[in-house]
Order: structure tokens, then C-alpha cells, then sequence
């Protein structure tokens, strides 16, 4: 069973591995405090760039960096590969085709409508910043919309909430220097409740009902773009 972003990243492994995946990132929970959120095992921090061509929306360049844990297990079989090496470009294109798998963990809107992206990324790398997985690609829309308008809004997440997907803050989401006059971005993060912070920890309890595909949309950071 797919479980969010981290099990989409990870390939099948050897019969030497003892442990699913996210048994082996259990142990990022432990040191979080109560009033932390501790049901995600696994954290990626996000970077956007807004693509622009002849005053449309064309795309998104995401940059995803994963924490050291999760990097681990997505390099395990190919610790020691080079990036010009076939293991890596194998590597690299699984990782790819499975966030494809999960239509880009993303969505945008348009006036209530949904926009629809490109079956396959416009160019896409992998690779290492000290211990961690870095995947770029870039996100392309398959019909792009005006940026003057009413607003564009688009979000990230992982439906789960097994894995933290987030900006740091509003500079981590750029505009070309050429529409920097004209749009405004505005980074909204959720606040939830107790009691749904306190619903997404009863998930890791023993006995609990399993996977809410629902939870993940209500931590999910959004982003409105506003072009005039």
C-alpha cells in the first residue's frame, strides 16, 4: 500500500532489507515534543519557481530536499554510484516515475477550476547536497493559463500527512525578475486545531484505523499567485 511521498520515493528493495521504509524513519518521531506535530516520519523542504512564457503560467521548477533519514533509504542499493553512472540515471528515473505515479503531489486552480499538468516533466535531476536527496524537476502545465487574472493557487502535499512537505517561509516560492512588478505571491500555512493535531498523532498508535487520505490537505501550506 502507498503510503504518501516516502514510499512513492523508495524503490523495491533486496530481501536483505528486514524493515518496510517507513519502519526505519519511526525513529524521527521520538524526539518530537507534544505539542509538535509527530505523525509525519519523514520532512522535505520545498523550493518553487514560478515559469513564465508570453504572459502565461508555464510551469513550476520544484526543488525537493530530503532530510538525512529518508536520503539514506533512497540511496541505499546506490550509495557509491556516480551521477553519470547508469545506476544513478536508473535511480533517478524511478524516483521520478513514481512522483509522477502521484500526479506531481500538486495541485493547481484556476477560478475553482483545476489546471492540468504535462504527463512528463520538462527536465528533472537528482542529487546529492552532503547527506541529503535533492530531486529538482520542473512541473510543466498542459494548458497555461493568463497570469493577469483572478488568482492562481497551488499547494504541494503529501494526501497522507505521512511525510512534511513545506516551504520555510515566503522567499523559498520566486517570481522572473520580469514579473516581480506586476504579481504578488502570498504563502498561507495552516493552523490546525488540537483536535486535529491530536487526530493525526492517534494515527501512529497501535490499533489505529490506518491511512486518513484526507489529513495531508489540511496541514498543506497554499500558495496564491496574483498577476495584474
Amino acid at each position: 500500500m502507498v503510503r504518501g511521498v516516502v514510499l512513492a520515493l523508495y524503490r523495491q528493495k533486496s530481501d536483505r532489507r528486514q524493515k518496510p521504509p517507513w519502519l526505519l524513519l519511526l525513529g524521527l518521531t521520538l524526539g518530537i515534543s507534544q505539542g509538535a506535530f509527530a505523525h509525519p516520519h519523514s520532512f522535505i523542504d520545498m523550493k518553487t519557481e514560478i515559469i513564465s512564457r508570453d504572459n502565461h503560467l508555464s510551469g513550476f521548477k520544484m526543488t525537493w530536499t530530503m532530510d538525512e533519514i529518508t536520503s539514506a533509504d533512497v540511496f541505499y542499493d546506490d550509495a557509491n554510484a556516480k551521477p553519470d553512472s547508469v545506476a544513478w540515471k536508473k535511480l533517478a528515473a524511478q524516483v521520478m516515475a513514481n512522483v509522477l505515479g502521484q500526479h506531481y503531489f500538486t495541485e493547481v486552480y484556476r477560478d475553482g477550476q483545476r489546471v492540468k499538468f504535462e504527463d512528463m516533466p520538462a527536465e528533472y535531476h537528482l542529487y546529492r547536497n552532503g547527506q541529503k536527496a535533492v530531486l529538482m524537476f520542473v512541473l510543466p502545465l498542459a494548458h497555461p493559463p493568463l497570469l493577469a487574472g483572478g488568482p492562481i493557487q497551488f499547494s504541494t502535499y503529501d494526501p497522507t500527512y505521512f511525510v512534511d512537505m513545506t516551504y520555510h517561509d515566503e522567499t523559498a516560492i520566486t517570481l522572473p525578475a520580469a514579473l516581480s512588478a506586476g504579481c504578488k505571491l502570498t504563502l498561507m500555512t495552516p493552523k490546525p486545531n488540537p483536535s486535529l493535531q491530536a487526530y493525526a498523532l492517534s494515527l501512529d498508535n497501535p490499533g489505529s484505523k490506518g491511512m486518513d487520505t484526507s489529513l495531508g490537505k489540511q496541514f498543506a501550506q497554499q500558495v496564491q499567485l496574483q498577476c495584474h
